[in-house]
């Protein structure tokens, strides 16, 4: 899952008005789904853990903070073309900037956390909470058309569901405001 709308991209930004909105509409709809969640697992920026803090809350379920789920690092300096770079980033895996991260090494330290849930006999139902840019590479891991364009396309919130037994089987893409579902793989 994709945060809920935030005011700003530090670590610290809280979440908007509408992203609080976001958030209650979503607790409602995890609630309503009538899935056993077994395990929350977020970014550790403020407007992930928020994201699912209201349906955590309601269920009782503690929301884990795991680093590698924190969004990609450009570059240490501030960059004019980000926008420019970022795109190239999805066409060159291995391609990062002075103190920035690959989309290659984003992507490794990203999947490692749910690599260690694929074969988990504890936990069938999960909810991760990170960022688009992570959510992106992780998605062109199991459908490579799902790239730079896709990702200017996801929104605040997003949801996505990869259904995964020995390899994965399907990736659905939801719409937590009607419940609709897309099959995308």
């Amino acid at each position: 899952m994709r945060h809920c709308s935030a005011g700003g991209q530090h670590k610290d930004s809280p979440l908007t008005t509408e992203g609080i909105r976001q958030a209650q509409l979503l607790a409602k709809y995890f609630y309503n789904l009538q899935i056993p969640i077994d395990k929350i697992i977020s970014s550790p920026y403020l407007r992930a853990i928020e994201s699912m803090k209201p349906f955590a809350q309601e269920k009782g379920i503690k929301i884990d903070i795991d680093d590698r789920l924190k969004e990609r690092i450009l570059s240490e300096d501030p960059v004019d073309d980000w926008l420019e770079i970022l795109e190239y980033s999805f066409i060159n895996y291995d391609f990062k900037l002075p103190g920035g991260e690959s989309s290659t090494d984003a992507f490794l330290r990203a999947h490692q956390v749910l690599e260690m849930f694929y074969n988990h006999d504890n936990y069938s139902n999960m909810i991760v909470i990170t960022h688009g840019n992570i959510l992106a590479l992780l998605l062109n891991h199991y459908l490579q058309s799902f790239g730079f364009n896709e990702w200017k396309e996801l929104r605040n919130p997003d949801l996505f569901v990869i259904n995964y037994s020995n390899r994965v089987q399907s990736i659905e893409h939801l719409n937590y405001q009607n419940t609709s579902v897309k099959n995308i793989l």
